[in-house]
């Protein structure tokens, strides 16, 4: 962690952020291969280049420039994943978001959180369970974070109000959504903190969801789940936690109920059973205060590249050849190529920025 970075490097890094096909895992991988957000700007063409792309979409540094002034006019913040201030839960994730902006009370983010997400289509008495836990756990000292959507993330938003709360929204920070939240979204950015990793002026789009869902979970020690229907949001976001060593609690329900399936689900695989707030903090107790799990590798000194490149190039062929629809864990494709770690690496950045692969959790990657 750092202070702050110079301006310039902030503007590289939310450059580079911003940059077509560059998602986290890639930010991360391509600061660890170069250094720095600088360098790594410099070499972006090439990379896509050698991927089947001929041109890529990089903002300028007046685009960034732009985006960080429109950002200070609302009275928001940007905060770079190594600098002080950058959320502890987000910064021990493996790859954490490059850049989080920030509306509203950002000392709330150094506070401990717990999630509490939910159906929109939500029961009355689910919507006052979620504001009764939310109101519990806030009067116990912790932040609530929810994604702002209806139903149960807004109950829960309203019952924390009082002690904190984070809004993670999918689209961008000055992007109200849904509409009917309005009035929670002004509430929230006077009382508690809006987060989000997305462009200003960015409308949320369903591919933005389950990154939002990702950071609701990292940004939190736990993650309890009041309703939810099967393949919902909500699992998704479960699923993100148990992925981070997050704990995982919820809220059982009548089998008769389409919204209960998912918690009782996750109750028969493990999940902590849950009906107050006192049952969320038996368990979370015991962590508060203590250090999340670092990242195990660090972005840190540029990896050398002259015996890399050159090995890339030999076995190009053969990683496409290995890909295939079905998402395969980069692991097994360094065993059946028999090339080394970063040469495979190197080879799947230049494919994601050309945007022939697509990334899925858990180090797969499949074709695009």
């Amino acid at each position: 962690m750092t202070d702050s970075l110079s301006e310039s490097e902030r503007l590289s890094w939310l450059r580079l952020s911003r940059a077509q096909n560059v998602g986290p895992v890639t930010f991360a991988n391509l600061i660890a291969r170069f250094g720095s957000a600088a360098v790594a700007l410099d070499a972006l063409p090439a990379m896509a280049k050698r991927g089947g792309r001929e041109e890529l979409r990089i903002p300028s540094e007046a685009d960034a420039r732009r985006e960080i002034a429109a950002l200070q006019k609302l009275g928001g913040h940007m905060i770079c994943s190594i600098e002080t201030g950058y959320p502890q839960g987000l910064a021990a994730l493996d790859a954490p978001p490059p850049v989080l902006f920030v509306l509203g009370n950002r000392d709330l983010l150094d506070r401990e959180m717990v999630a509490i997400v939910g159906a929109r289509n939500a029961s009355a008495l689910g919507r006052k369970l979620a504001h009764l836990i939310a109101a519990d756990l806030s009067t116990n000292g912790l932040v609530v974070a929810s994604g702002l959507a209806r139903g149960i993330d807004a109950a829960a938003h309203e019952g924390a109000l009082v002690g904190g709360t984070c809004a993670v929204v999918a689209g961008g920070v000055d992007n109200v959504y849904p509409p009917e939240n309005a009035k929670l979204y002004e509430r929230i950015k006077a009382e508690g903190v809006i987060v989000s990793e997305m462009p200003l002026g960015q409308a949320p789009q369903a591919r933005h969801f389950p990154r939002r869902n990702r950071i609701i979970s990292g940004l939190s020690r736990g993650v309890v789940v009041v309703e939810a229907a099967e393949r919902s949001g909500s699992l998704i976001t479960a699923n993100y936690a148990l992925e981070q060593g997050r704990e995982v609690f919820a809220v059982p329900g009548s089998p008769l109920d389409p919204r209960a399936r998912g918690t009782n689900r996750l109750i028969r695989e493990g999940a902590t059973l849950t009906e107050s707030a006192d049952d969320v903090l038996a368990v979370l107790r015991p962590m508060l205060g203590h250090s999340f799990r670092e990242p195990d590798a660090p972005p840190g000194a540029p990896v050398p590249s002259a015996s890399v490149e050159s090995e890339a190039d030999s076995i190009r062929d053969q990683i496409v050849e290995l890909l295939g629809p079905a998402p395969v864990d980069v692991n097994e494709l360094v065993r059946q190529s028999g090339a080394t770690p970063m040469a495979v690496t190197t080879v799947l950045l230049e494919l994601e920025l050309a945007g022939r692969i697509s990334r899925h959790p858990g180090n797969r990657v499949s074709i695009a």
